[in-house]
């Protein structure tokens, strides 16, 4: 196991800027998920740790030394690719101890440890079958014992299971989180699916356009997202967020965005709001009720659309010109473009001034 610490890497090629000053702390132990869209660069962050690529500033240390003059073998890092990159005219057991052969490892200890991570991986049957005899999810399997068989300080990931299908691909992520509870190994995981980050990662790191915009653990990531674009890209489906006017005055303060219009209580804002100002104000389908609350603003809506999702129901609504999405439990009544009465607790709206959330003195962390 080992403690990676990440000091100010930025990465530019030519012109292009893909990472930007990212400072980071990844505990030892931990399962950490980069998590963020195509092209944020996260996959080059991921490239620079195991030393495939070369910061253009920054410092990468490993157990508090620097590692950046240091080529990948000597990093004591196993990566596993997206492509499981496994040697079409090698066995099973050839290809787990391949790189131990490299590094003229003793037999008696290959084979100890080809044992081990078969028995870890529930691979023992296969060690006899060339990677073609061998299924998608058994192929990332034996790429995760090549891995596990170095024994490595940490464990890279770039993406391992975007190539399964779905019911193969949740059933991967629990292995590999009961992988990760067993070993006790520092992880770092790249993905571009949030369902992933939230029920792999011990940690989130959100990244967007080479920038970290929130390093969190999972639930607070998303009940207490940073900014608005965490706040639209964790989750399913994402936050309800509206850009509008905080007008005050007299009192009391009004959000306004186009025909949606919402007293806000004090509780809510800031000690001393400008009279006007540009915020975003947003709040989770599921958090949206259909029964009367306390401490609620009420919202007259129309039901434009229903998924049925089984268990639950996706509503999208209207507001005069504004569109919502409403996540509630089944309901026997037909409600397709039929008006609805929709309640905003106060407790679960989400006030973003200046692209940064605001959170209440007295609200709960």
């Amino acid at each position: 196991m080992a403690e990676l610490e990440l000091c100010n890497i930025s990465k530019s090629f030519r012109d292009l800027t893909v990472l930007r000053d990212i400072s980071l702390q990844v505990p030892n132990g931990s399962f950490t998920i980069l998590l963020g869209p195509s092209g944020c660069g996260k996959s080059t962050l991921l490239r620079i740790i195991a030393g495939l690529d070369t910061q253009t500033t920054g410092q990468v240390l490993i157990d508090g030394n620097e590692v950046d003059h240091l080529p990948p073998a000597a990093r004591d890092i196993a990566m596993v690719f997206q492509q499981y990159a496994l040697y079409p005219h090698l066995s099973v057991r050839e290809n787990l101890a391949f790189a131990l052969k490299m590094r003229r490892v003793a037999r008696h200890v290959i084979d100890d440890r080809i044992a081990e991570a078969a028995q870890l991986l529930e691979i023992q049957p296969l060690l006899d079958r060339k990677p073609k005899d061998l299924s998608g999810g058994q192929r990332q399997r034996v790429a995760m014992g090549r891995a596990i068989v170095r024994k490595p300080k940490l464990f890279l990931f770039d993406e391992p299971l975007s190539n399964l299908d779905a019911q193969l691909r949740t059933s991967m992520r629990i292995e590999l989180k009961k992988l990760q509870q067993r070993l006790q190994a520092t992880m770092i995981y790249v993905t571009h699916d949030q369902v992933e980050a939230m029920t792999l990662g011990d940690r989130i790191v959100v990244i967007e356009s080479g920038r970290i915009r929130q390093a969190d653990e999972p639930q607070r990531t998303y009940a207490a997202p940073a900014d608005p674009f965490v706040a639209s890209f964790i989750g399913t489906p994402p936050m309800n967020l509206w850009e509008g006017t905080l007008t005050t005055g007299d009192g009391e303060s009004v959000f306004r965005s186009h025909d949606l219009i919402l007293p806000l209580p004090a509780t809510l804002l800031p000690p001393h709001p400008p009279q006007k100002s540009r915020v975003t104000l947003g709040i989770r389908p599921e958090d949206i009720a259909l029964q009367e609350k306390p401490g609620a603003i009420q919202v007259e809506g129309l039901v434009e659309l229903v998924e049925d999702l089984g268990a639950d129901l996706l509503l999208h609504c209207r507001v005069g010109d504004l569109r919502m999405v409403v996540r509630t439990a089944r309901q026997g009544d037909r409600i397709q473009d039929q008006p609805m009465r929709l309640f905003f607790p106060f407790d679960k709206l989400h006030l973003f001034i200046e692209n940064r959330r605001y959170d209440p003195p007295n609200a709960p962390t």
